[in-house]
């Protein structure tokens, strides 16, 4: 199994927190994740500053795309971005077209499954058109309701799609290895790294555990 990935949610509204927060953690974590708020308060400038800091880094820009896929995505992926998502409940069309951007650039695209009620045919159905990546998310809102995305990513796992599987909510040192045995390849952390009191010592500590799994 190829090495796990570690992928930071950068949700700070403000700029110089985001970049602070990037700098802080970047010996650690393999992604930087432009969140959906931050990215919508702060737009296309924020992803070619990371671009222009960390070359080396991979880049997410979580746009949840729900409509006019390729007409959206397509100046995310030319400003730098190495991945964006679509919304699995978007429909067949609108993850075509972010697909579609993504080649064009030598990109991904994910497809999110938040919200989505039959997971695995979504799942397959992304396979179907090209997605790179494939993503079990379970939103903040759920997760206050005591949601968790094991049970999903478990069963996206044992579909065998081939794709990479992304996993997010709630994930933190005490599960990070769980969800890594569990089938997925990129670990999305958030505020158990930025909430932390120290948040490099917090993602040094999630780096180890990760390739330890």
């Amino acid at each position: 199994m190829a090495r796990a990935l570690i992928q930071i949610a950068i949700d700070s509204l403000d700029v110089n927190a985001s970049l602070g927060l990037a700098a802080t953690v970047a010996p650690y974590v393999d992604i930087f994740e432009i969140g959906t708020p931050c990215i919508k308060h702060n737009g296309i400038a924020l992803v070619k500053e990371l671009r222009k800091r960390y070359p080396s880094k991979l880049l997410f820009v979580d746009l949840k795309t729900m409509d006019a896929g390729e007409y959206e995505a397509t100046p995310f992926y030319a400003a730098g971005a190495d991945i964006c998502t679509v919304l699995g409940v978007s429909g067949s069309a609108t993850i075509a077209g972010v697909i579609k951007a993504a080649n064009a650039h030598n990109a991904e695209a994910q497809v999110d499954l938040i919200n989505v009620a039959d997971k695995a045919a979504c799942a397959r159905e992304s396979a179907r058109l090209g997605a790179h990546i494939i993503g079990v998310h379970t939103g903040l809102d759920a997760q206050a309701a005591g949601q968790t995305p094991f049970a999903d990513l478990q069963a996206v796992a044992r579909l065998g799609l081939g794709l990479r599987i992304s996993v997010a909510g709630g994930i933190k040192q005490s599960t990070v290895q769980q969800v890594i045995k569990s089938g997925a390849s990129i670990v999305v952390v958030g505020a158990a790294i930025y909430g932390a009191p120290s948040p490099a010592e917090s993602a040094k500590e999630i780096r180890a555990l990760v390739d330890a799994a």
